[in-house]
């Protein structure tokens, strides 16, 4: 059984997330149409016992996490968040871009089957011979691998096969966030790692910078996310660079035009110009690419959201709600980004998240990065712990 101690944390720790189910406090009278039921639910018993049953009901598509555990290694490894948290902090100093980079590359592995790491993969089920996640198109700028090899080699040398790669992605994921400034919020333990990579399932299914709003909110309603949680998720943007390949076809070459997309402001529009210039020769391959996706070297042109806002800021590690308040303007990066001011139900949520002093919003996105950790989870035999997160120990049968 846990300690009292343990029990203590977890309700702790529960107390920011409770809260969240609350209506955001932008909510006007006009706005009180708007669903703000949750989806899904815990209880403290969830956090704080092996049974879990209850805790997280998603659709009947998705494992749902019920098998994992608040502090999974507390026997086998009791050192093994520390040693994560310790290895990010770390790393964070050097490297600012290992929160954004690291987010990302969660979202990648968890959007597609799950969270299983088998976006970390270098070869398929033992075949090297078979695409891999790697090389999907979306897929082809993650960085971050070199940062969860890092972490990983600290972990083996403390115990050696004992935490999985998809448990480390989650965990360096959410510090990645705090240290970003960003809220906290728990993560469940006791994920196994894929013993396959999915190719396909990557090039075809993750959300594209050129989505219009109804084809983001479908795909992300195929993972159990409502619209509330999805305008909550792509608040990850406040974080990070957005590299000039995956806005300049809005710049210079908006749908083939060979115009810009005339939904920009002007003096937006030539401020992103000033940013990505003369980039007119950008593929169609290449703004395909990931929704997520930020490239994040300092050298590499882009542009952040706080940028956005104001064109005399040059970073873009502030985790508030610039994000929304980009969008009211007008200011979006990215076309699909913008497009959540496209219909109302979306509009009116992006209103609310920009409204009151970034409570609202850090809140719902501690809320939905808990439930995005538990999708589509693997545990017990469902997988196994990788030795190097790159390669399966084994194949399946």
């Amino acid at each position: 059984m846990p300690s009292c101690f343990s029990v203590y944390i977890a309700l702790v720790l529960l107390i920011p997330v409770l809260l969240s189910l609350r209506n955001p406090r932008g909510e006007t009278e006009q706005n009180a149409s708007i669903n703000f039921s949750p989806t899904f639910s815990f209880s403290i018993t969830s956090l704080s016992s092996r049974d879990t049953s209850d805790a997280f009901p998603f659709n009947e598509r998705i494992r749902d996490g019920s098998n994992l555990d608040y502090d999974f290694y507390r026997d086998s490894c009791p050192e093994a968040e520390g040693i994560v948290r310790s290895a990010v902090t770390r790393i964070y100093s050097d490297h600012k871009d290992i929160a954004p980079a690291i987010l990302r590359l969660f979202f990648h592995d968890c959007f597609i089957e799950g969270c299983d790491a088998s976006v970390l993969l270098d070869d398929s089920d033992g075949k090297e011979n078979r695409s891999i996640e790697k090389q999907a198109l979306p897929n082809q700028t993650l960085r971050g691998f070199d940062y969860i090899d890092l972490i990983k080699n600290e972990l083996e040398q403390t115990c050696a096969g004992v935490v999985s790669c998809a448990d480390i992605i989650a965990l360096a994921a959410r510090d990645g966030v705090v240290l970003a400034g960003g809220p906290f919020y728990p993560v469940l333990t006791g994920r196994k790692d894929s013993f396959q990579s999915f190719y396909e399932e990557a090039n075809n299914q993750i959300p594209r910078p050129d989505d219009d709003v109804n084809q983001t909110l479908g795909r992300f309603a195929l993972r159990g996310f409502n619209e509330r949680e999805t305008v909550s998720l792509l608040g990850a943007h406040n974080i990070g660079k957005i590299g000039c390949d995956f806005i300049s076809q809005r710049l210079y070459n908006f749908h083939g035009t060979g115009k810009p997309d005339p939904s920009i402001p002007p003096d937006f529009l030539r401020q992103m110009r000033i940013n990505c210039q003369g980039d007119m020769n950008s593929s169609d391959d290449k703004v395909s690419a990931a929704f997520f996706t930020r490239k994040l070297s300092e050298s590499v042109p882009g542009m952040s959201y706080l940028q956005a806002l104001s064109s005399s800021v040059s970073s873009g590690s502030k985790f508030d709600t610039h994000y929304y308040e980009s969008l009211l303007k007008g200011r979006g990066l990215l076309f699909a980004d913008q497009q959540l001011m496209a219909e109302q139900k979306t509009a009116r949520l992006v209103s609310a998240y920009a409204s009151d002093d970034g409570s609202t919003f850090r809140m719902d996105f501690a809320r939905v990065m808990l439930k995005m950790s538990n999708l589509d989870v693997l545990t017990g035999t469902q997988g196994e712990v990788r030795l190097n997160c790159s390669r399966p120990v084994r194949t399946t049968v």
